[in-house]
């Protein structure tokens, strides 16, 4: 038995998708445990491309339940059209393989509305959110004033609470944000019909992964975004609003601690990021649009081009640290095939000071410059090596010192976008 939990190193866009339907074949079980679908994994299977939001990336595969655990918080329009077009495709034959937390708490429309206004009404200072109400659901959570997969199930108590907080939102929207307030009678009729839907996958995802426990059965942890995005360790404000590290799986799931026994972060082999935000190695000239371009660097969930940079070890370095990760996956290491030169940082300077550490302090951190490390490129197809023995010399020195600067063993390599463009170093499940 093990249980994994997967998350990303960086600013998110990782290629976690891949990886969680790689690992899937192992596992029984795969929780989403935070965010929602301002999340996007891609995954390829032979030549189709399904696109993830919110469900977990095991259900491309049959006999795996997938669970989405109370940390997330869900789209309920989003997530049945999900439902659908993996239905339309052949997946999900099982309804049974899908479970969904009764304590999700529910994305209404009031939040998208609030999202998107706040943004448009910051101009410069607008912290890049997706638009899709994320943050204002979870301030609401905390707010204790949330509406809740459990109540939406439930007519009288959805009408009730949705009575009770909608005057407040409107309020906010109107005299505030200078938006058409929201029918309450409409979103009544909307989302009733959505939570008799809903019902089929109606469940306790911290019981049902204690059981599974109990039983000897392999449990696989989905995070989305990534690390740098935390709103606790992340590069605050410019941060997504749930906790992305790997400790955010116990409450996010409902499973304790000690039920964890490999920490896995997924980091490219260069640096990306989406929106706003300090990103020390962003490359603004021609290196930086053959990157986007050549690795395909556009949202899953928004399609907005990814700013993109070379690989930044102080930050992956913080997230060793902050999810106390066991082992790393590397990705995309054939968007560099071309490359004559490879750089990676591996300090800051700021105001005549060496840094070798990742600032907290977003002021220090806005002001930091790179200091690079060079190492000699492959230039070589790598797409189709299976063994690290089929790899250059050179793609082989990359990989071993970022393993040494990172002080974290790489256990999986992609090199390309499929299932089988993987190379295996060690079995995390074994």
């Amino acid at each position: 038995m093990a249980n994994v939990i997967i998350v990303g190193a960086q600013w998110g866009d990782e290629g976690k998708g891949k990886v969680v339907d790689i690992y899937t074949e192992f596992a029984d079980n795969v929780v989403r445990f935070q965010g929602g679908n301002n999340a996007g994994h891609t995954l390829v299977v032979g030549n189709e491309t399904t696109v993830l939001h919110l469900i977990p990336s095991g259900i491309l595969h049959e006999g795996k339940r997938c669970l989405i655990g109370n940390g997330v918080v869900l789209d309920p329009k989003i997530f049945l059209k999900e439902i659908d077009g993996l239905k339309k495709k052949g997946y999900l034959k099982d309804d049974s393989q899908l479970v969904v937390d009764g304590n999700v708490h529910i994305i209404m429309p009031y939040h998208r509305a609030i999202d998107i206004a706040r943004e448009h009404k910051s101009g410069d200072k607008k912290i890049g959110t997706t638009g899709r109400g994320i943050g204002p659901t979870y301030e609401d959570k905390v707010g204790r004033r949330g509406i809740r997969l459990v109540d939406l199930i439930n007519p009288s108590v959805f009408a009730r609470k949705l009575k009770e907080v909608l005057p407040e939102k409107n309020f906010f929207l109107e005299k505030y944000l200078g938006q058409e307030p929201l029918s309450e009678q409409e979103i009544i009729e909307e989302y009733t019909a959505y939570g008799e839907r809903l019902k089929l996958y109606l469940g306790n995802v911290s019981s049902l992964l204690h059981t599974s426990i109990k039983q000897g059965q392999n449990i696989l942890f989905e995070g989305a975004q990534g690390s740098l995005l935390d709103v606790d360790h992340g590069t605050y404000p410019y941060v997504t609003s749930s906790s992305t590290v790997a400790g955010g799986a116990s409450p996010g799931a409902g499973v304790g601690p000690t039920h964890i026994d490999e920490v896995v972060g997924i980091t490219k082999a260069y640096a990306t990021r989406v929106g706003e935000g300090p990103f020390p190695t962003e490359l603004f000239d021609e290196m930086g649009e053959k990157i986007r371009a050549v690795g395909r660097e556009f949202g899953a969930t928004t399609g907005r081009p990814r700013r993109t940079g070379w690989l930044d070890i102080l930050a992956l370095k913080e997230a060793v640290r902050t999810n106390g990760l066991t082992a790393l996956v590397l990705t995309k290491m054939d968007v560099l095939n071309d490359l004559e030169i490879i750089k990676v940082c591996t300090a800051y300077s700021h105001k005549g000071e060496m840094l070798e550490e990742f600032p907290r302090d977003f002021e220090v951190l806005k002001e930091c410059k790179p200091v690079y490390e060079e190492v000699e490129g492959w230039q070589q197809d790598i797409n189709s090596a299976t063994t690290l023995e089929e790899l250059p010399a050179q793609a082989l020195k990359y990989l071993e010192m970022i393993e040494k600067w990172a002080e974290c063993p790489v256990v999986l390599l992609s090199v390309g976008p499929r299932r089988d463009q993987t190379i295996q170093l060690k079995n995390i499940f074994a």
